[in-house]
């Protein structure tokens, strides 16, 4: 575990550092086998990361200059959800509502809105013939808008850049990285065969966004 000096405050630097190799560490894991629900469908519903648990935990980033996430709203595929908020397991895996019509924000990481590239996962797939949050996700093309509306009622804007297809062992660094002092936001799901033997997708989808700055 990192420890720091009593009464010494962390740099800001440092601390982007440590949450984005923890980023990156949980995306490898999400990489490496979605969560399974029983169903009595050809294409199961799966969480994209493990331990299908709402955390109750909220980012304590100082001076925040953004609300915390309530709801994600895509118009173009009917998107319109509760943001949960998913932070870390004691056993390092990162928590994410049981409700395959929700998503999940990683709460160690900027809110949408601020500095950097926010992170927000949803479920893919059918469970009792309902299908789940993000199975339209691939459909998003670049241009289509969508919003964050934060404790204060107030929605703040993206606009897709880029939408891209992973292999569950590629390199995803830069779904956490941010070096341009922008505002990002990037959705993540899983897609593709489903794969019985590994009980995973054969595929991840990263939507990667930009801040709409009026």
């Amino acid at each position: 575990m990192l420890s720091y000096p009593a009464g010494k405050k962390v740099p800001r630097t440092l601390l982007r550092l440590i949450q984005i190799t923890v980023g990156l560490a949980i995306f490898t894991i999400a990489s490496l086998g979605c969560f399974y629900l029983l169903s009595n469908y050809s294409r199961p519903a799966v969480i994209p990361l493990p331990k299908a648990t709402v955390s109750t935990s909220k980012t304590t980033k100082p001076s925040a200059s953004v609300g915390l996430p309530l709801r994600l709203t895509i118009p173009s595929i009917n998107v319109d959800t509760v943001i949960a908020y998913a932070g870390l397991t004691a056993d390092g895996a990162m928590d994410i509502s049981k409700n395959p019509d929700q998503v999940a924000w990683y709460d160690l990481g900027p809110r949408p809105g601020e500095s950097g590239s926010a992170v927000i996962a949803g479920h893919y797939g059918f469970l009792n013939g309902k299908g789940s949050v993000f199975n339209e996700l691939h459909t998003l093309n670049k241009g289509d808008k969508l919003s964050v509306i934060d404790e204060k009622g107030i929605a703040t804007s993206f606009v897709v850049r880029e939408s891209r297809e992973y292999d569950p062992a590629a390199d995803t660094s830069s779904v956490f990285k941010s070096y341009d002092g922008k505002s990002h936001l990037n959705l993540i799901t899983c897609e593709g065969d489903w794969k019985q033997a590994q009980e995973t997708y054969s595929s991840r989808r990263v939507v990667f966004t930009d801040k709409v700055v009026e």
